[in-house]
C-alpha cells in the first residue's frame, strides 16, 4: 500500500517529464546529427541563404580593364662572378667570345683547376708525356730542365693537393687569333723533396703551405685542339 510521500514524489516526477518533454522537444527524424569536426563534411561551408543577393561579378573583359604589364627581366650579365662588367678584362672576354661563341669563362675556369693540379703532380712525378700535352713548348723544356737536374743529383719530389682554395681571371688578351688568359690559384699543398738517402732537402711532408701562382694559358680561337697551354708562370708573392 502506497503512502502518502511515496505518490507526492511520483506525481512530482510526472510533473518534472511533461515539463521537460514540451522544453526540448520530440525528434522527428529530420533532425542534423552531432557535429563531427574529423568528418568529411565538417569543412563543408554552410549553403548561404536565399535570402542574401549576390553582387554582379566585374566583367573582367568589360571596358576600362587594364592588362597588368610584365616587366621584362634584365639579361644576366654573362661573365657574372668572373670579371666586372665594363673592365679590360671583361671586354676582352667579350671579343674571344665574339670569335668563338662557345667560350664559357667559368667553364675554363674549372678545366684551368684541373689542368693546374695535373701539372703541378706531373712536375713532382716527372711525367714528362704528362707534361707535354699541357705545355707550350718553352714552357715545357723549362719544367724539363727542372725535372732532369733533379734526377741527376738523385732526389724525389712528392706533393699532395689538399685543395684549391681559389681560381681568379687576372687578365685577357687577344693577338691575332691567339688568346691569353691569365689565372692567379690559391691552394694548399704538402709538398717536400728528398735526397737520395730520403731525408728531407726541401719542404716538408707533413706542413700545409699555403700556395699562390699565377699561370698564363693560351690557345688559338677556331682550331680544332680545344685544350689550352701553359705559356707562363710565376709565383705570386
Amino acid at each position: 500500500m502506497l503512502d502518502i510521500y511515496t505518490i507526492i514524489f511520483l506525481a512530482l516526477a510526472v510533473f518534472i517529464f511533461i515539463r521537460l518533454r514540451s522544453v526540448l522537444g520530440q525528434r522527428t527524424g529530420r533532425e542534423r546529427p552531432p557535429y563531427d569536426p574529423y568528418s568529411r563534411d565538417a569543412a563543408r561551408p554552410t549553403p548561404a541563404s536565399d535570402k542574401v543577393v549576390k553582387l554582379p561579378e566585374r566583367n573582367a573583359d568589360g571596358p576600362g580593364r587594364v592588362e597588368p604589364v610584365e616587366e621584362a627581366e634584365p639579361a644576366a650579365y654573362r661573365w657574372d662572378g668572373v670579371a666586372q662588367e665594363g673592365t679590360p678584362l671583361a671586354n676582352t672576354l667579350d671579343e674571344i667570345a665574339a670569335r668563338e661563341p662557345d667560350f664559357d669563362a667559368k667553364h675554363f675556369l674549372t678545366g684551368a683547376k684541373s689542368a693546374y693540379e695535373m701539372i703541378v703532380l706531373a712536375f713532382a712525378n716527372g711525367d714528362r708525356r704528362m707534361l707535354k700535352d699541357l705545355l707550350a713548348k718553352d714552357v715545357y723544356d723549362g719544367f724539363v730542365s727542372a725535372i732532369s737536374d733533379r734526377e741527376g743529383r738523385g732526389e724525389v719530389m712528392e706533393s699532395r693537393f689538399v685543395s684549391i682554395e681559389k681560381a681568379d681571371l687576372l687578365d685577357a688578351s687577344l693577338k691575332g687569333a691567339t688568346a691569353q688568359v691569365t689565372v692567379r690559384f690559391v691552394s694548399k699543398l704538402i709538398s717536400c723533396t728528398r735526397a737520395k738517402d730520403g731525408t728531407v732537402v726541401d719542404g716538408s711532408p707533413d706542413t700545409v703551405a699555403d700556395v699562390t701562382d699565377v699561370w698564363t694559358f693560351a690557345r688559338e680561337l677556331g682550331a680544332r685542339d680545344p685544350n689550352w697551354k701553359l705559356v707562363a708562370t710565376e709565383a705570386a708573392q
